[in-house]
């Protein structure tokens, strides 16, 4: 299971970003921005469950989720 994060701010093009919380690429947002999911055995529990909370459209990481990642 990995924990997975979603930034709160949306990108410039109104995807609000699912991350890998153990990311080391450098692609996570400020702390300030990111929200826990919680646990998923795949991004797209996490993508959908951000769907859930309201951060739509929310969107894999290009980086860290990019199995996810669909613009």
């Amino acid at each position: 299971m990995t924990a997975y994060i979603v930034n709160s701010n949306a990108q410039p093009n109104g995807d609000h970003e699912v991350h890998d919380a153990s990311s080391t690429r450098g692609c996570l947002p400020a702390a300030s921005n990111q929200v826990s999911l919680g646990n998923y055995s795949s991004c797209s529990d996490a993508v959908a469950e951000a769907n859930r909370r309201g951060y739509r459209p929310a969107n894999g990481c290009y980086y860290c989720a990019n199995d996810c990642h669909t613009r």
